[in-house]
């Protein structure tokens, strides 16, 4: 069986005056997506910590467009973890053109959510009161975006100043920043 790429959209973007990094959640675990062409689906908690502990090349980008590249793990410029929220996004923009009007349309309110793309590992469809479901229960990640259009609600980013960052002990930034070496010199 050939695995497709599949991609979902859904975030929800925030700005502060003097924001640097775009934050947010690419998925949120048990909330429902739109309806997906008769079926709706949720994302279960777990869903990505068996791809993060791989340490994926993941590319943070608008739209999935990969033209639009915001950020990319291997470089240490997207941090991904998994927390009891969801999948967090953690993206240091690129200073380009599309990156500064992207920060201004979501200082605007214009773009206020998230997708990700993801080839699924392991799934599970029920019928519940009559309407598809499917559950995903272990995935492997592709890539999360800042989209215009989502199918999860639920889902956040938002650009967070540099302030805020620095309150992520020097520690974990350290930690994070190792993975994505030991990654980059595997390859």
């Amino acid at each position: 069986m050939v695995n497709t790429i599949e991609r979902r959209f859904n975030a929800e973007l925030r700005l502060s005056n003097d924001g640097k990094k775009i934050v947010g959640y690419a998925a949120v675990y048990d909330k429902s997506s739109e309806d997906l062409g008769g079926f709706i689906e949720y994302v279960r908690p777990g869903a990505f910590d068996r791809s993060l502990k791989t340490l994926p090349d993941v590319r943070a980008l608008i739209n999935h467009d990969s033209n639009l590249i915001l950020g990319r793990t291997l470089s240490g410029t997207l941090l991904l973890g998994s927390d009891s929220t969801g999948l967090e996004v953690n993206i240091s923009p690129p200073d380009t053109s599309y990156a500064k009007d992207l920060m201004v349309s979501m200082a605007r309110g214009d773009i206020t959510q998230m997708s990700f793309a993801f080839t699924t590992a392991k799934d599970d469809w029920q019928l519940v009161e009559g309407q598809r479901t499917r559950s995903l229960l272990d995935l492997d990640l592709v890539d999360v975006s800042v989209v215009t259009y989502p199918a999860y609600t639920d889902t956040s980013v938002a650009v967070r100043s540099l302030q805020d960052w620095n309150k992520i002990s020097r520690r974990e930034q350290f930690e994070r920043r190792a993975r994505a070496l030991r990654l980059h010199k595997q390859k």
